[in-house]
Formats: structure tokens, sequence, C-alpha cells
């Protein structure tokens, strides 16, 4: 395999977990302005709840933060430990 095809394929590597890291960003903060919009809506409606209402919305808010760190240990292990390469060369033969 040459040197022109392994950059190749971390370039598309790259570029394709950018994205995913994107999508992850951009998935949490629309999750978390839900979470925050729910939270005020509440309180409006039934201001006694606001204490057991805080506690729900940092609990959700703690899984919402999770999913893009589970994205960056997936994206880490794309980068780092490229899958990509054993398969190109066990596709062409070469390993």
């Amino acid at each position: 395999m040459d040197a022109q095809t392994v950059a190749m394929i971390y370039s598309y590597t790259a570029v394709g977990v950018g994205i995913i890291l994107a999508a992850a960003g951009l998935g949490s903060a629309l999750g978390w302005g839900m979470i925050c919009s729910k939270f005020i809506e509440g309180i409006a409606r039934q201001p006694e709840m606001r204490a057991q209402l805080t506690g729900q919305m940092l609990f959700t808010g703690g899984l919402m933060e999770a999913f893009p760190m589970i994205v960056l240990g997936i994206s880490m292990w794309f980068i780092f430990a490229n899958p990509f390469i054993g398969a190109a060369k066990s596709a062409m033969g070469a390993g």
C-alpha cells in the first residue's frame, strides 16, 4: 500500500471524525436548550417544585454531557488506532 493511499485514509477519517464531533456537540447543545427550557417552564407552572425539578434537570444534563464524551472517546480511537488502515491492507492483500 502506497503512502498516498494511507494519507487519503487518514485524511478522510479526520474529516469524518470532525463531522461526528460537530454533530455530537450540536446535539448536546440542543439537548441542554430543551432541558433548560422545560425546567423554566416547569418552575413557571409550579414554583413549589423548584427543588425537585433542579435535581432532575442536573441529572438529565449530566446524562446529556456524557454523550459527547463517549463520542470523543470513540473518535480518538478512530484517529489514533485507525481500523480502516488494517482493513485496507487486508483488502489489498498487503497484510
